[in-house]
């Protein structure tokens, strides 16, 4: 009874670390949506030195892309993840989508690690861009440092050459800012995560957070909402439509990495096994070099065979002693479990059409 409690323990001590790190990754999309809720706000209470309010009330998306960090692997490059809001053809404005921002070194401050970066986008074609997927700015749509304050206001019209404005705050100073170069891509994997429907094949579900940060675009650029319209509209079209397809794509990464998470488990606890065994042994208990690579995974056959050769020990008298050691027992409970979590995912069904049902 203790060696399968022992092993039932390690089983259920990957399950949960699998657990945690799907709940950690739903936890970073609330926090970036969080923290543009911050930057945007911090930025707006100064009047005198934020974004003019007419640039927001005329723009047909805003995005926000807090602490964009310095890649020390590259020189000059920077990463970060953040939301863009879109506005809808009524006025109103869509669900925030997650957003990365990768670009070089050219206007970022010299020393500054950590940059919050607001865009402010001024036409539809330039949204359509960003829509597409990918967007590199200064090449696909024109962009220019924005104007900011009061004065800054006043001298918008005459810099309406550019379809986005970009601003960045650093150690507390806020001002535009040039980003020639820097790539824009949506999220796939983040939208997915985050949007789901509440049932299969329904509407997708606009999480607070979400509802959040568009009550302060609103409550900034809302000059041209309509009367009675909604807060926030669906995540715009292109993400809407696939979000069932995503989320499925997305339980199938998870089921991979809970198969990936078995497999680390199985390389660290086999080789406690090995220690209680001479070299016939081991070899006719070896585990497929695959599962201590980490690479990669065995195949079918491999797998399945080694798991036979731990179920004739289990099964056979003469090897009691070593089945029933904790270490035999936690091995093969993590081999049991792999080997199933593995057949699932590479199974596959290939049928022919349906039959015709004559009505």
């Amino acid at each position: 009874m203790k060696c399968s409690s022992n092993a039932v323990q390690v089983i259920c001590l990957g399950l949960l670390t699998f657990i945690c790190t799907t709940g950690s990754a739903q936890f970073k999309e609330d926090r970036i949506m969080q923290e543009s809720v911050n930057v945007l706000n911090e930025i707006m209470k100064i009047p005198a030195n934020g974004i003019p309010r007419n640039m927001l009330n005329d723009a047909q998306a805003v995005a926000i892309i807090p602490g964009v960090i310095k890649g020390s692997f590259v020189v000059g490059a920077r990463h970060g993840n953040g939301v863009v809001m879109i506005r809808d053809e009524k006025g109103g404005w869509h669900a925030p989508i997650f957003i990365t921002l990768t670009g070089g070194n050219v206007g970022w401050q010299v020393g500054v690690q950590s940059t919050d970066v607001v865009l402010v986008f001024k036409t539809k074609k330039s949204v359509q861009g960003l829509l597409s997927g990918r967007i590199a700015l200064g090449a696909d749509a024109a962009v220019a440092a924005g104007p900011i304050g009061r004065q800054g206001a006043a001298a918008t019209d005459s810099v309406l050459g550019a379809q986005i404005y970009s601003y960045s705050r650093s150690r507390g100073l806020f001002a535009g800012v040039s980003i020639d170069g820097s790539v824009i891509r949506t999220n796939t994997m983040s939208n997915a995560n985050y949007y789901r429907a509440a049932t299969p094949g329904g509407p997708v579900v606009i999480p607070a957070s979400a509802q959040q940060l568009g009550n302060e675009v609103i409550k900034y650029a809302g000059k041209n909402i309509v009367a009675n319209a909604r807060p926030l509209t669906k995540p715009v079209p292109a993400i809407q439509a696939s979000a069932q397809t995503n989320s499925k794509i997305l339980a199938q990464q998870h089921s991979m990495l809970e198969v990936d998470h078995l497999r680390d488990q199985l390389a660290k606890i086999a080789p406690e096994m090995y220690k209680l065994l001479d070299p016939n042994w081991q070899r006719y208990l070896g585990i497929p070099v695959e599962v201590f690579q980490g690479t990669g995974h065995p195949s079918a056959e491999a797998i399945n065979e080694c798991l036979k050769h731990f179920e004739v020990v289990r099964s056979d008298r003469r090897f009691s002693e070593l089945a029933g050691h904790p270490e035999f027992q936690s091995t093969y409970g993590l081999l049991k479990h792999y080997v199933h979590e593995l057949s699932d995912n590479k199974k596959t069904i290939n049928l022919p059409a349906p039959p015709v049902v004559n009505r």
